[in-house]
C-alpha cells in the first residue's frame, strides 16, 4: 500500500506523488542544457527538490542525448574548511553514484591520480575533465545540498567548477546544476583568512536561478485523489480547500496532514470513513503540537539574527516612521528558507507556520505560567473571558517585564506573553487562530472552545475575538482604531464576543494610568477593553 511521503524523496512505488518534472518548466530546463548553461535550483527544505533531480537524471539518461548524474554533497559538510577531506567526500559521492546509476567505474579508477596530479584544490576539476573527455555523450551534473558545505570546501568546489567552465562540453560537463535551500547569490562563505566571500563572486558563471514552488490547489486535489483511488477512502467537500489554505501548498505539510489524518488516527484508518474537515483540523493540531522534524528545523532557524530581523517585524507589525527594515538580503534569505512569502505582501508563509512560531517562542512561558483552565470555565462549560482577561491583566502587571526580558523576540513581547497565557488555558481542548503581519499594527486572535467535550469541534463552539494592540498613537486614536479592527474581525469570523487589549509601553507611565477596564459600543457590538 502506498503512503504519503514525509521523509526523503518520494518513491513512485511506495508513495503518492505529483510527477516531479511536472512542477518545472521542462522546456526551459532543456533549453538551458542545450545552451550549455550552468544554473541553480533552490527551494525550502522538503519541497521535492531531490525528487525532481532524480527524475531529471532518469529522463535524460533514458533519452540518451546526455549522461546525467545526481550526487548529494551533504556528507562533505563535516569537513568544513578541510579542503582535502571535503573534496574526497564530494568526489567519493560522484564516483559512487556513477557506479550505481550509470554502471560506470572509470571515475573511481581516476580518483587517486586526480589528487596526485592536481591536489585537493584541483582534483574535482581534473576528474570531471577526464570523464568528459572520455565519455561518449555530454555530461549533465546535478549537485544537491551544495549550500550545506562550509568555508574553504565550498569555495574550492565553486572555483573548480568555474575554472572548468570554459572547457565544456568536450573537456568538462556541459551543464552543472547546483541545488540547495538558498540561491548561490546568498552563500556567505567565511574562508580561512576570516574573509567573507559571496557565492555570486565565487560562481559568476550562473546563468539562471530557478525556484521550485509549492503545490497548486489542483496538485493537492490530484495527490489526495490517488489515495482515494487506491483505498476507496474519500475526502469530503471542503477538505482540499482547507488543506490548501492552511499550507499554502507547502509539499511536506500537504503530505504530513494527509498522513496524519489517514494513517495515524483510528477513525482515519477506517477506509469506510471519509476524511472530513474536522478530522483534518484535528490532524493539523496534532502536527503542530508534535512539531515533527520539518517544523522543528524551521523553529531552530528563528534563533538566527538574520531571521530574527524579519520575523520580529512581522510579529510586532512594526512599520513606524524611523524603523529600520531588514535588508533585502535578509528578507530573501528568510523567503528561501520558506518561512515567509512576499506576495501579495510580506507575511508568514502559511497559517500552520503562523501558529507554530508564537507557540515555539513562548513554550517555556506556557509551561511556567501558574494558571489553570478550570479557573476560567463556568458551570455551563464556557470560558469566562472577562475573568480571564482580568487574570492576565494582573499577571502582566506583576510579571510582564520579567517575562518579556526572557523572550528572544522582545519587540513582540507583550503580544507573545498574552498568547502564551491563552495557550496555557486552551491547551486542554481549545484552539487559537492567529493573524498578524507587517503593517497590521495589531494581532488578531480567535479563541475557539468546544462546549460539549464528547463532540469536540463538531458540536457547539464558543468563539471569541481578542485583539492585541500596542499604544503607538494617542490613547483616543488607538482606542478608536482598535474598536474598528476588533469589530471587523468579529464580523469576518462570525463571533459575537469581542475584546480589545491595549498595551501601553510608554516609558515612565505609571501603572495606575495604564490599567483600566471598560466596555465600548461599536455598531451592533459591545466590546470589552482592557488597558495594561
Amino acid at each position: 500500500m502506498k503512503t504519503f511521503s514525509t521523509a526523503g524523496p518520494a518513491k513512485p512505488d511506495k508513495h503518492y506523488r505529483i510527477p516531479p518534472l511536472s512542477r518545472w518548466d521542462a522546456d526551459e530546463i532543456y533549453r538551458l542544457i542545450a545552451e550549455e548553461r550552468y544554473f541553480v535550483l533552490h527551494a525550502p527544505r522538503q519541497t521535492g527538490k531531490t525528487s525532481c533531480l532524480l527524475a531529471l537524471m532518469a529522463k535524460l539518461n533514458a533519452e540518451e542525448d546526455y549522461t546525467a548524474l545526481y550526487a548529494n554533497l551533504e556528507p562533505a559538510q563535516a569537513a568544513r574548511g578541510n579542503v582535502e577531506a571535503g573534496m574526497r567526500a564530494i568526489i567519493g559521492g560522484i564516483v559512487r553514484n556513477a557506479r550505481r546509476y550509470l554502471g560506470d567505474q572509470r571515475p573511481e579508477n581516476w580518483t587517486e591520480e586526480a589528487f596526485r596530479t592536481a591536489g585537493s584544490h584541483g582534483a574535482l576539476q581534473e576528474l570531471l575533465s577526464r570523464w568528459s573527455e572520455k565519455n561518449d555523450r555530454p555530461i549533465v551534473l546535478l549537485l544537491d545540498e551544495v549550500d550545506s558545505l562550509v568555508g574553504d570546501t565550498l569555495i574550492s568546489l565553486l572555483r573548480q567548477i568555474r575554472a572548468g567552465y570554459p572547457d565544456r562540453p568536450d573537456a568538462f560537463p556541459q551543464t552543472v546544476l547546483l541545488c540547495g535551500v538558498r540561491d548561490v547569490r546568498d552563500y556567505r562563505i567565511h574562508n580561512g583568512d576570516h574573509q567573507v566571500i559571496t557565492g555570486g563572486s565565487a560562481f559568476n558563471i550562473k546563468s539562471k536561478s530557478l525556484r521550485l514552488g509549492n503545490f497548486s490547489h489542483s496538485n493537492v486535489a490530484a495527490l489526495y485523489a490517488q489515495h482515494t483511488e487506491e483505498t476507496g477512502q474519500a475526502f469530503e467537500a471542503g477538505v482540499i480547500d482547507y488543506v490548501f489554505e492552511q499550507t499554502n501548498g507547502q509539499p511536506w505539510l500537504v503530505n504530513a496532514l494527509a498522513n496524519e489524518a489517514c494513517f495515524e488516527k483510528g477513525v482515519g484508518r477506517d477506509r469506510r470513513c471519509p476524511i472530513t474537515p474536522a478530522i483534518m483540523a484535528d490532524a493539523r493540531e496534532r502536527l503542530i503540537e508534535r512539531r515533527d522534524t520539518h517544523l522543528d528545523q524551521l523553529v531552530d532557524k528563528l534563533r538566527e539574527p538574520r531571521v530574527h530581523k524579519v520575523i520580529s517585524e512581522l510579529l510586532s507589525g512594526n512599520v513606524e516612521p524611523g524603523f529600520a527594515p531588514p535588508s533585502e538580503d535578509d528578507q530573501l534569505y528568510v523567503q528561501d528558507l520558506g518561512l515567509i512569502r512576499t506576495r501579495p505582501q510580506v507575511e508568514i508563509a502559511n497559517p500552520i507556520y503562523r501558529e507554530i512560531i508564537p507557540r515555539a517562542l513562548t513554550w517555556v512561558a506556557q509551561t511556567r505560567i501558574p494558571q489553570e483552565t478550570t479557573w476560567y470555565v463556568t458551570e455551563d462549560g464556557r470560558i469566562d473571558f472577562p475573568k480571564l482577561l482580568h487574570g492576565f491583566q494582573q499577571f502582566f502587571r506583576e510579571n510582564g517585564e520579567i517575562w518579556i526580558e526572557r523572550f528572544d523576540y522582545k519587540e513582540a513581547g507583550p503580544q507573545l506573553l498574552m498568547q502564551a497565557f491563552l495557550q496555557r488555558i486552551v491547551n486542554s481542548g481549545g484552539r487559537i487562530d492567529r493573524e498578524y503581519g507587517l503593517g497590521r499594527r495589531r494581532t488578531d486572535l480567535l479563541v475557539q472552545w468546544p462546549l460539549e467535550t464528547d463532540q469536540g469541534f463538531q458540536g457547539p463552539v464558543q468563539r471569541a475575538v481578542i485583539e492585541l494592540k500596542i499604544l503607538r498613537k494617542s490613547p483616543e486614536a488607538t482606542l478608536a482604531e482598535g474598536l474598528a479592527q476588533t469589530a471587523d474581525y468579529m464580523d469576518r469570523v462570525g463571533s459575537e464576543e469581542g475584546y480589545l487589549v491595549i498595551f501601553d509601553r510608554t516609558p515612565d507611565t505609571p501603572w495606575e494610568k495604564k490599567v483600566f477596564v471598560k466596555e465600548e459600543p461599536y455598531g451592533k457590538c459591545r466590546i470589552g477593553v482592557w488597558g495594561m
